[in-house]
């Protein structure tokens, strides 16, 4: 038995934020680039609190903070608007506090505004938490915020995307509901970064996430994550450590992956770390590993490591 979960209302279309009807009383929790990008004009609620601090790779200790700072504040719902960093915080603080969830997402990759995961570094390695109660009350999907969104945040969005859609469709635990929407966010996906229609990208990231959401990412984003510790940025790290997982599970989506990731000209990644023991820390990702479509043991671990320091991802022999 299959079984689906989802957000309970989810709004999206161009410019859809300006006639959502906000609440007054609530927690905006964002980034420092917020205001300056002219994020918070949009916000159309007036009486709010706001948090703007936080930043890529965020750790449980801000959950924290924020907890410590507005507890005793009156609030009835928690507004997450920014990228996947700001929205995986954004779930969780009002998960710990029992408050409603607005999920705004700016960048259009992590699709955290509709899955049941938040990501945060914990003793400062990278740790995913799931549960329902992490899912977003309402998620809105607003495409104008790609609107003079920097190319590097563009590219690395959509591969983080190309990456959950494409290792969920074949992970262990996928069905045809998943399948289904994974493979049409990669069409779309792939469509509006190789042909330039971003406006493609907030819808793709809208079926990617529903569908990896309702599956699982596998052994790229367990890959991914020593790489992410060292301080590299998740989509940067995931177009090698997903090209080269496509390789060995080989995916139907190899070559098609490997095409948009040699389009969008990513610098080549190292990790410092042993790799012996980075191999070690992958292969307790069991969340992603066991639904991984091949079975992989440590000394291939380390071989795609190496690989990657090598720079042999876009070798194809």
């Amino acid at each position: 038995m299959d079984s689906i979960k989802q957000p309970n209302f989810i709004v999206f279309g161009k410019n859809s934020i300006d006639e959502f009807n906000f609440p007054t009383n609530c927690l905006l929790i964002t980034s420092k680039g917020a205001k300056s990008r002219g994020w918070l004009d949009r916000f159309k609620s007036k009486n709010y609190y706001i948090f703007d601090q936080v930043g890529p790779n965020p750790s449980i200790e801000i959950i924290d903070q924020i907890i410590s700072n507005f507890k005793n504040s009156n609030f009835s719902h928690v507004i997450g608007l920014g990228g996947g960093s700001v929205l995986d915080v954004s779930k969780f603080v009002a998960y710990k506090l029992k408050k409603s969830k607005i999920l705004i997402p700016t960048t259009f990759g992590s699709g955290s505004e509709v899955t049941r995961i938040s990501v945060l570094k914990v003793n400062g390695k990278k740790q995913s938490f799931h549960d329902d109660m992490l899912f977003a009350d309402t998620a809105i999907i607003d495409a104008q915020f790609l609107e003079n969104t920097p190319q590097d945040i563009i590219k690395n969005s959509v591969i983080d995307a190309l990456a959950q859609c494409s290792e969920a469709y074949e992970s262990k635990i996928s069905n045809n509901y998943t399948k289904f929407l994974c493979k049409r966010a990669f069409d779309v996906l792939e469509n509006g970064i190789m042909n330039g229609k971003h406006d493609d990208l907030a819808i793709g990231s809208l079926y990617c996430g529903l569908g990896f959401g309702n599956s699982s990412t596998t052994l790229g984003h367990a890959l991914s994550y020593v790489f992410s510790n060292e301080g590299i940025s998740h989509g940067h790290a995931l177009a090698f450590t997903t090209t080269i997982a496509h390789k060995f599970n080989n995916s139907i989506f190899y070559d098609r992956f490997y095409k948009i990731v040699k389009k969008l000209s990513f610098k080549e990644i190292f990790l410092k770390q042993d790799l012996d023991g980075a191999a070690e820390l992958v292969l307790k990702d069991r969340k992603h590993l066991d639904n991984n479509p091949q079975k992989i043991s440590k000394n291939d671990i380390i071989s795609l490591l190496k690989k990657i320091n090598d720079g042999m991802v876009f070798n194809k022999t």
